[in-house]
């Protein structure tokens, strides 16, 4: 069966591969491995959230088609980020990272379980997430919040890291 995931990439430090933006691109290469890259956003320099003592970051967005199911393509994102040196065991939560993977939709599957969250659970909360995936998927309608990825690009407040300023397409 083929599933179609939307994953978000993020990087703030060079790695092997170069600067962040290189890193990201790499990383997009890499995903075809897992399935075909259907889709690839804009990169786009972000201020960070939470943790506001580091570099900037260049966030980038994926749709993929893949045959693993939800658990197995996480786990392949999680075994990707090591492959790039993040240990996501021993670093800082919201720190600087040499790329960051994350899982936003799977289909329109729910799941909470302690390995995995979705959609993701602070898709609504992030421009330099929204902003990447309204470039791949505007009408894509969130399957918990009934509202689409347009809707929720419209409605989130332009103040601090979410102000539109802060999310600039490289």
């Amino acid at each position: 069966m083929i599933h179609h995931a939307y994953i978000a990439l993020g990087s703030n430090l060079a790695s092997r591969w170069g600067t962040p933006a290189d890193t990201v691109r790499r990383a997009i290469e890499e995903l075809r491995a897992l399935g075909a890259v259907e889709g690839i956003s804009s990169l786009y320099i972000t201020e960070p959230m939470g943790n506001m003592d580091q570099p900037a970051f260049v966030n980038a967005a994926v749709s993929l088609l893949t045959q693993l199911t939800a658990p197995q393509l996480m786990q392949n994102l999680l075994d990707l980020e090591r492959a790039f040196g993040r240990d996501r065991l021993t670093t800082t939560p919201k720190g600087p990272r040499n790329l960051d993977l994350d899982l936003l939709f799977f289909d329109d599957l729910v799941l909470d379980s302690h390995e995995l969250n979705l959609p993701h659970p602070e898709i609504a909360a992030r421009r330099f997430v929204l902003q990447p995936m309204a470039e791949l998927a505007p009408t894509l309608v969130h399957p918990i919040l009934k509202v689409t990825i347009d809707e929720l690009l419209e409605v989130l407040p332009d103040a601090g890291p979410n102000r539109i300023s802060a999310v600039n397409r490289i």
